[in-house]
């Protein structure tokens, strides 16, 4: 059963049997919004960009990204870049997996970010989501949904955290601005 969570929402990642989960996949989706032209509609393609960006207590210790597709401990790995979006139809654009038994003990939050690496705003979005799935069985636990667009160019979209032995994700929907995760950390370190 999936949680349709809101902003600031947090949902616990244990398992209903009392089980942790040990794998999700943290899958982003998208479509360029038609704008109305005047030979009509049309889309153009958008580039967003999912990022994780992985902190020990409040100091960011490693990146997942298009660049650096791997964790440097190999917990977090990105599946790729996507150059467009709304390839999936309503599925994930980029994913990035995390094998949660794997991160390091130090390692005590993992920040979702999105952004627009061209500089295209949200208000030429449609459609864009972040949703947290059980690689294991491939269930979806949790979606966020970013409902309207915006003249800002990313999105802190949510963060998995450590709470006592097991993770809860937290929604957090924070728009910003920046072209990169670098570009984004004055936006991300408040939602820490």
């Amino acid at each position: 059963m999936t949680v349709n969570m809101t902003k600031g929402q947090a949902i616990s990642l244990q398992k209903a049997d009392g089980g942790s989960l040990t794998a999700v996949r943290m899958g982003l989706g998208w479509q360029a919004a038609p704008r109305r032209g005047l030979f009509g509609s049309r889309t153009r393609e958008i580039d967003l960009d999912a990022s994780a960006v992985l902190f020990a207590d409040k100091q960011p210790v490693d990146v997942v990204f298009f660049r650096h597709l791997v964790s440097d401990d190999g917990s977090v790995r990105h599946t790729g870049d996507n150059l467009v979006g709304g390839v999936g139809q309503g599925g994930d654009d980029e994913a990035i997996l995390v094998d949660l038994s794997r991160v390091p003990v130090h390692i005590d939050q993992i920040v979702f970010t999105v952004n627009s690496f061209t500089g295209q705003t949200f208000q030429e979005v449609q459609n864009a989501f972040c949703r947290l799935v059980d690689e294991t069985n491939g269930q979806e636990l949790a979606r966020y949904t970013l409902a309207g667009g915006g003249a800002y160019t990313a999105q802190i979209m949510a963060k998995v955290h450590r709470v006592g032995g097991g993770w809860n994700m937290t929604a957090l929907g924070a728009p910003a601005n920046g072209r990169t995760f670098q570009d984004l950390m004055p936006a991300i370190l408040p939602a820490l």
